[in-house]
């Protein structure tokens, strides 16, 4: 199975980063091909809602910046992987930016490979989750109709917890 991660994080070594890692060594030890891209570390704009893409765009989106390699990854990809720290009850402003541009490849049909998605949420707090995870259902599982595979949350001393990273390593390895 193809794995799009996007890591939200702008940490290199955080929390998110470490727990992304755990997934990704147990998926890739099942025979998962797992791409992982940080997208702090991009050039990405916030969407226009130019509605180029659905007049004379013919599919593609006006803006030309990293967001065409997340397209091309997205073509290909099973699975989506969204990993972020939660800043004010929501993912990262920077990976808000990616998932406002999914308009030009998810609208009116989601990529045909793109079947299953998971969530992997770091947080100093255990009551700052519902933001990302009212987006999660509504934007991915609801009207992408993506299947659930789960979401994984650590929140203060968790995100250090060696049980929370083998629970990731676990979930990559039961991907089927």
């Amino acid at each position: 199975m193809n794995i799009l991660v996007l890591n939200g994080s702008p940490r290199p070594g955080g929390n998110t980063r470490r727990r992304i890692e755990a997934f990704q060594t147990g998926a890739a030890s099942a025979g998962h091909h797992v791409d992982v891209m940080d997208v702090c570390r991009r050039k990405i704009a916030g969407c226009l809602a130019c509605e180029y893409y659905h007049t004379k765009g013919n599919g593609a989106c006006v803006q030309k910046d990293d967001m065409q390699k997340i397209y091309d990854l997205l073509k290909e990809a099973e699975m989506l992987v969204i990993a972020s720290p939660i800043y004010y009850h929501g993912i990262t402003g920077q990976l808000k930016c990616v998932l406002d541009r999914f308009y030009s490849a998810a609208y009116p049909a989601k990529p045909p490979k793109l079947k299953k998605a998971a969530m992997i949420l770091s947080s100093g707090d255990a009551n700052m989750y519902d933001g990302a995870l009212f987006s999660f259902r509504g934007d991915f599982l609801d009207f992408l109709g993506l299947e659930n595979m789960g979401v994984f949350t650590a929140h203060g001393a968790e995100n250090d917890s060696q049980e929370k990273l083998r629970k990731l390593k676990e979930f990559g390895e039961s991907l089927k």
